[in-house]
């Protein structure tokens, strides 16, 4: 059925009826979406354990999410297409990547217009609560989800997994996801039981390094009392002394209740088959003709398991988005959609680090499957117009590559016509900002700076691309990744050896950099209930990422002018800070920048091998002349708006003040 009800809490003109361009004002409508779905459709099949929950009388499951809408007042002048964001862990975040928003550490429900590029072009934003481990407020948006019960109606139990590796010692932790630091505060999965024997807690050294098990003389589920002493409380775990920044920290336990965190799937396929029809409460009747859904992080990952499992048409047998922009996802899916399941949850080796990673199908000689991304939603039809972005800090953390290369031998494989992949050359998984820092906004703090370049003016170009696409049916550009074809695809360790030669930066380990590998989940994997710790059952897929150049930026994707008439060396990489732990190891979601030297005497006195800003460089208006013609490059090969050149310059001019 889909939405059954749209229940407007609040509908207001936003910013008090401030005009953008020719569209003018925009109202906001912030709702509750009530879902009723058939658990025995065919096309809700896919959810694991949607058939175990409670059904109403009429056998329809039922549950609720937020909603708000951003929709241009004057209709008239509305482009006619909706951009529907998946927030990311609760929060309204497309205004940064598309409107150039200023980013808040902090959850707000204010959604902060930015330039208002998305306003000037007369775009309806919808957002879509979907996951279920979300503390529901104004400022972040969630969903409820049905529990599993037994036969008997008692909620369901499962086993769980935890994973720690802290940035600074701590003597107990919540039982959430912790990898995101100031953005996580995600709902806590509690234990059935403080004194469950079958719970333990392992520690290692390295993702793949041996788990060794802690006794529980060492740990209990407890919360400290601020002077080293354990309070039993089933939100929490305790260790003795302390958990070790840098350690690698299982635990392994049972919880209860059992969400059905495949609803939120659900969810963001009928908000847009709602949009789509003329509902008496759809605020944007009649008023669309195009919808894409966009994602970033974890909100990538999700898209990619939505398509996966072929969730691109409603109950009804209608399609529903047009396109799919995913951004920052690499070759990951995510845990929404098994018993249990965590969407906070990235690190963890769990269900959503398993193959297949590439569009097509593939077979994988580690486990014998042939399948591929696409496959399901190509059987039952509707399959999307795709734009997968990337970072090169996907690429570095060991996946990305596979999404476009063969999963037995890393070679290239043919990229399908309606999915185009691009990497965003030596960029980190968020766009980089000045002052130059080591410190990160999720706590983590990196061994060298912190990237700097700011690629959002190539999300809109990519934004614009797409509904081109979808709309006029116009080609967008081609692929742009790393390809072993042309040279521009290495392995990491042939990075880190040209990296060697910049004087006072620091690299990681090769054999400690991440990877995916096979993994043996247990016999109810297929059924989507695991057994934990997940164990590698074969070697490590192969990962390949960008070449660099004399500079050492990379060569293979688009190229920004912070590259092409460069004033650092930037990476998608950064190991941990030494005093963090592991410093050996890298943070997956921050790169680094390496300053030129000023000029040739601070590069000859450094012992530097790059030449210096002075040396290349006449002058300040030599400089952002070059870069202008730069930007010029990247609007004749569509990668970047015209209306984005002074955005461009402005963005240099800063990076050249601040480093010359």
């Amino acid at each position: 059925m889909g939405i059954e009800r749209l229940e407007i809490v609040e509908r207001s003109t936003y910013l008090n009826g401030q005009r953008f361009g020719q569209v003018g004002a925009y109202e906001r409508i912030d709702a509750i979406a009530t879902y009723a779905v058939d658990p025995t459709h065919p096309a809700n099949a896919a959810i694991v354990d949607l058939a175990l929950v409670e059904r109403a009388d009429d056998g329809l499951v039922r549950f609720d999410g937020d909603v708000t809408m951003l929709r241009p007042i004057e209709s008239t002048r509305a482009r006619r297409a909706a951009l529907v964001e998946l927030p990311n862990r609760g929060r309204r975040v497309a205004g940064g990547l598309f409107n150039r928003a200023p980013a808040s550490p902090e959850p707000t429900e204010q959604i902060d217009p930015g330039d208002g590029f998305l306003f000037r072009h007369g775009w309806t934003l919808a957002w879509c609560g979907w996951q279920w481990d979300v503390p529901r407020s104004r400022a972040r948006m969630g969903l409820t989800a049905p529990t599993v019960v037994t036969a008997s109606g008692e909620p369901e139990t499962a086993m769980v997994q935890l994973r720690l590796q802290l940035h600074q010692r701590a003597a107990s932790v919540d039982l959430t996801d912790h990898h995101v630091g100031l953005l996580g505060g995600h709902t806590s999965l509690p234990t059935v039981d403080v004194d469950d024997p079958e719970a333990v807690l392992l520690r290692r050294d390295g993702l793949w390094g041996p788990g060794v098990e802690l006794s529980r003389e060492q740990w209990r589920f407890a919360r400290d009392d601020g002077a080293g002493k354990p309070i039993p409380d089933s939100g929490h775990v305790w260790l003795a002394g302390g958990f070790e920044p840098g350690r690698i920290y299982d635990l392994v336990y049972r919880t209860v209740p059992c969400r059905v965190a495949g609803v939120g799937l659900l969810a963001a396929r009928d908000l847009g088959a709602f949009l789509r029809t003329n509902a008496a409460d759809n605020p944007s009747a009649g008023e669309l003709d195009h919808l894409i859904v966009t994602g970033q992080s974890q909100c990538g990952r999700f898209l990619r398991t939505f398509l996966h499992l072929g969730l691109n048409r409603a109950e009804d047998g209608s399609p529903v988005y047009d396109g799919v922009l995913a951004h920052i996802a690499g070759g990951r899916r995510g845990e929404f959609n098994h018993r249990a399941a965590q969407p906070s949850v990235q690190p963890t080796p769990s269900f959503g680090h398993r193959f297949p990673f590439a569009d097509d199908a593939q077979h994988d000689a580690r486990t014998g499957l042939v399948d591929g991304l696409l496959e399901t939603q190509r059987r039952v039809g509707a399959v999307p117009k795709i734009f997968f972005t990337n970072t090169s800090s996907e690429y570095w953390r060991g996946d990305a590559s596979l999404a476009h290369t063969c999963a037995d031998d890393g070679s290239d494989v043919d990229i399908p016509q309606e999915v185009r992949h691009y990497l965003f050359a030596s960029t980190q998984h968020g766009p980089g900002t000045l002052p130059l820092t080591t410190q990160s906004i999720t706590g983590g703090r990196g061994g060298n700076d912190l990237n700097i370049v700011d690629y959002t003016p190539l999300m809109r170009a990519a934004l614009v691309n797409l509904l081109a696409w979808i709309a006029d049916g116009t080609e967008p550009p081609p692929n742009a990744v790393p390809r072993l074809s042309d040279g521009t695809a290495v392995d990491r360790t042939a990075v880190l050896e040209a990296m060697a030669v910049i004087p006072d930066f620091a690299l990681p380990q090769a054999a400690r950099l991440g990877t995916l590998r096979p993994l043996d989940l247990g016999p109810g994997e297929a059924g989507g209930v695991g057994t934990y710790p997940a164990v590698p059952v074969g070697d490590a897929y192969p990962c390949l990422v960008s070449a660099v150049d004399h500079d050492r930026n990379e060569l293979a994707g688009i190229r920004l002018p912070d590259l092409t008439v460069p004033v650092a060396t930037h990476t998608g990489w950064n190991p941990r800070h030494p005093e963090t732990g592991a410093s050996e190891e890298i943070l997956e979601y921050l790169g680094s920048t390496v300053p030129f030297a000023a000029d040739e005497v601070a590069r000859e006195a450094g012992g530097d091998p790059r030449p210096s800003i002075a040396e290349r460089y006449a002058d300040r208006e030599d400089y952002l002349a070059r870069v202008r013609s730069a930007a010029h490059a990247l609007v004749v090969s569509r990668h970047l708006l015209e209306e984005d050149i002074g955005i461009c310059e402005r963005i240099a001019a800063r990076r050249y003040d601040a480093l010359a």
